[in-house]
């Protein structure tokens, strides 16, 4: 065989397998980056590179290579799922840029994340000055969430009946993945005797509470593992 042909037929080869894999470990690979989404991507691209022509290398072993290495990272996306403390580890965890309308220097520092990137962010979101904005949290694949303070925040129609609250609080996570986020509790100056009060209440445990929130106008939202929802969107 022609080292011409082989590069073709390699490189089909290498196309087809990170298709395949890239189907096989998810949607997230490619719409949001987190640390390991960003160290799989690199290597399985560097790898499949090798394969279509590094004519040098056997394919065989480059093909181990990435089946071996694509079975690390959906390993990896696995875990994530199923433990919290270990998502933290491999994903990271967002960071607050901005609180109450001050900006935290000491993250932005730990970030490598400059005031000109800061205000560059804002402004793409259409936020020229940063007064406006109440939080900010750099979110893990990079992006830039912002929550405006009431009187910056544009009417609905739901506000044409009420009045906005004064002030708005930061949404606190109080349950995921069916567990109970005691730092949220603690720092939010709430209670576990109150949460499983508010529990109580809607007859529910929290081992069938998927996500429960509580949101910047002081509600409470919860999510069920068993949402009896007869036909998803998006079965997947």
């Amino acid at each position: 065989m022609s080292t011409f042909l082989e590069i073709i037929l390699r490189t089909i080869a290498a196309f087809l397998l990170i298709m395949i894999i890239t189907k096989v470990i998810g949607k997230h690979t490619i719409t949001q980056m987190t640390y390991h989404d960003f160290v799989s991507s690199i290597t399985l691209g560097a790898i499949t590179g090798n394969i279509a022509f590094n004519t040098s290398l056997k394919s065989w072993n480059l093909i181990a290579a990435l089946i071996t290495f694509s079975g690390i990272a959906f390993l990896v996306a696995y875990i994530s799922i199923k433990s919290r403390k270990l998502r933290k580890f491999f994903s990271g965890k967002p960071t607050m840029v901005i609180e109450n309308g001050k900006i935290l220097e000491q993250n932005l520092r730990k970030l490598k994340f400059s005031l000109d990137t800061l205000n560059q962010e804002l402004r793409e979101k259409e936020i020229f000055d940063i007064e406006e904005v109440e939080y900010a949290v750099l979110e893990l694949n990079g992006k830039l969430s912002v929550l405006k303070k009431p009187e910056f925040r544009q009417i609905t129609l739901k506000d044409l009946s009420i009045m906005s609250p004064d002030k708005a609080h930061f949404p606190l996570e109080l349950i995921m993945d069916g567990e109970v986020i005691d730092e949220n509790i603690n720092q939010g100056g709430l209670s576990r005797e109150w949460l499983f009060q508010q529990l109580n209440e809607r007859g529910l445990a929290v081992n069938e509470v998927c996500y429960a929130v509580k949101g910047t106008n002081g509600g409470l939202y919860f999510d069920l593992y068993q949402d009896k929802i007869k036909n998803p969107t998006d079965p997947e």
